[in-house]
């Protein structure tokens, strides 16, 4: 089959598109025949070398942590899914990945793909889905009638988030950049501060949740924990940097570190086919042309989701 593979950590010329052998689903593992995986901030940071503590992959190593296809093998014991079964999933971060045709996967990560979008869309929904759902749920706790910034809300997180959080019933305060704040307002912002212009501290009043998905410096991860109301949190996604806390407020800061769960997931697609989450696509890109996306990246030149699509057969 053919994939995209690095031999050696680097910038994005040591991506190299081969053939390599089909792999084969071992005892709980489904073989998935890849329709598109997408690409991912952290995908470029593994390439680099800079996740070799926490993601300590092995060499040549197949990048894609996103997967939508269809159920091509299964293994011994899997009964939850059958041979045809179109599913998305949030790959183990440290196996191979799905930029290849076909993928081998956990069956316990993969959940049913939905059948409102076409399945190589699908395929930018599991990892930022999840993040956004876990920031706010799961870690924040949010609650109808509550404020929260979204500081990064133009990525693919944020887009997600400002969904999420407005189908909660709260108000939603996004900072985005000119070239996403027609995604974030597209996506429900109540209020939109353009961050290359405002200062986020200056343009709003406090919050109960601020959610930072933003390459930031601490200083101004520092200055959000000012805006966040006394019993609030500080949800933050930037691992580099961890979030700080206010004891005396009782304002708490919580590093997210985003987990696979196949009943998240299935939620969120669920809110998919019924309309309440959209799955934004930006540009969908051949296989065979990832590493130009992760020289875009590199550049700060990508703007948006990009799908990796599969070739076909």
């Amino acid at each position: 089959m053919k994939a995209v593979r690095f031999h050696e950590y680097g910038d994005p010329s040591v991506l190299r598109y081969e053939d390599v052998e089909q792999p084969a689903p071992g005892a709980g593992q489904a073989l998935i025949r890849v329709a598109a995986t997408s690409f991912n901030g952290v995908d470029g940071n593994i390439r680099a070398g800079f996740m070799q503590g926490p993601i300590p992959v092995t060499l040549p190593h197949t990048p894609g942590i996103d997967v939508s296809g269809t159920v091509a093998a299964l293994g011994e014991g899997v009964e939850s899914f059958q041979v045809g079964d179109r599913v998305v999933g949030f790959l183990p971060m440290a196996d191979d990945g799905a930029a290849a045709e076909y993928v081998v996967a956990p069956a316990e990560i993969l959940a049913p793909a939905p059948t409102s979008v076409p399945l190589v869309d699908a395929a930018a929904l599991p990892s930022v889905g999840l993040t956004a759902w876990q920031a706010l749920f799961d870690h924040a706790k949010l609650a109808a009638g509550q404020r929260v910034l979204i500081n990064g809300a133009g990525g693919a997180v944020g887009g997600y988030a400002v969904q999420l959080a407005k189908n909660a019933g709260a108000y939603v305060i996004a900072t985005a950049g000119p070239h996403s704040s027609d995604r974030a307002k597209a996506a429900g912002a109540d209020e939109i501060i353009d961050h290359t212009t405002t200062a986020v501290t200056s343009a709003t009043a406090s919050v109960d949740v601020a959610l930072n998905l933003a390459p930031i410096e601490p200083a101004q991860l520092g200055a959000l924990l000012d805006l966040v109301r006394a019993g609030g949190v500080l949800v933050n996604t930037t691992v580099w940097m961890p979030a700080p806390s206010d004891e005396q407020r009782g304002v708490r800061g919580i590093d997210l570190f985003v987990r696979s769960d196949a009943a998240q997931l299935a939620h969120l697609v669920t809110l998919v086919d019924s309309g309440q989450l959209r799955v934004d696509v930006a540009q969908r890109v051949p296989l065979g042309e990832l590493p130009a996306v992760h020289a875009q990246a590199a550049a700060g030149a990508l703007h948006g989701k990009a799908v990796i699509v599969a070739p076909t057969a």
